[in-house]
């Protein structure tokens, strides 16, 4: 297939489902061979499959993101299948703990929440990117046009009541991507952020647990819809990950259709 990222690597974290795999159909769309990775084995092969389906190239990867040998099993899966690694999305976030996962963030006030949520959620989350980062350094650097692009979150940014360990943890991927932003820019890598107000089934999961919040902070959207993981979260991904944005990096992109526009 043709277009902007033809020939490029990509490794994408939590894309069995929504905004992983809107982002992976857009990268395969585009050109781009694709390491669909996620925890789930049936999820996984079903986007390799719709990925191979519509003409993409797409492999497989079961991956646990709080497993640290799986993370490096992934970076050395993608290079051995691909020969290299171009593009990092690291899109991947656990809820809930490691014994008790959760489809969502379980919305606790700070004095109640158990230690268990507040380390998993680093655990899949800050940590996870990290050693993703690090794990794919010297391959993205050998690539000369690196892309990583990480997720956090308007919640980090405006302190959402009863998500303390999801906000301080996407705000510290916030911190490391910045970090790696001014690190890591004089190999050619850039790192941005994409805070997404996306409609996956995390969201549902929230929406339908807190429908008054969730239907209040949809009404605010001054384009007055909800966003598409591939429409909008995968094209602003595909634009990140492609030559055209080589001059941009340590930069957080709000793809929420206005929601949040402070500075």
């Amino acid at each position: 297939m043709g277009g902007v990222l033809k020939g490029k690597v990509a490794i994408v974290t939590g894309a069995s489902r929504g905004i992983g795999r809107g982002i992976s159909h857009a990268f395969a769309a585009e050109g781009a061979k694709v390491i669909v990775a996620s925890r789930g084995k049936p999820g996984v092969d079903a986007v390799v499959k719709e990925i191979r389906d519509a003409g993409g190239d797409a492999t497989g990867a079961v991956c646990d993101v709080g497993d640290a040998k799986a993370i490096t099993a992934t970076v050395a899966q993608a290079v051995s299948t691909y020969g290299g690694l171009d593009i990092l999305v690291n899109n991947a976030q656990g809820f809930g703990s490691a014994t008790e996962p959760a489809a969502s963030t379980v919305l606790t006030p700070i004095q109640d929440l158990p230690e268990s949520h507040w380390d998993y959620s680093f655990q899949t989350g800050a940590t996870a990117t990290f050693r993703f980062m690090k794990t794919a350094f010297p391959h993205l650097k050998k690539s000369g046009a690196g892309r990583i692009i990480n997720f956090g979150s308007f919640w980090g940014q405006i302190g959402f009541e009863g998500a303390v360990a999801y906000n301080a943890n996407k705000e510290a991927i916030r911190a490391l991507s910045r970090t790696a932003a001014r690190e890591w820019g004089k190999h050619g890598i850039t790192v941005n952020v994409i805070n997404p107000l996306l409609v996956t089934d995390a969201f549902h999961d929230w929406a339908n647990a807190a429908p008054d919040a969730a239907a209040g902070m949809v009404a605010q959207i001054p384009v007055a819809r909800t966003g598409d993981p591939e429409k909008d979260g995968g094209r602003i991904a595909v634009f990140l990950a492609g030559p055209d944005s080589g001059f941009l990096t340590g930069m957080t992109f709000q793809v929420d259709g206005g929601f949040y526009m402070y500075p």
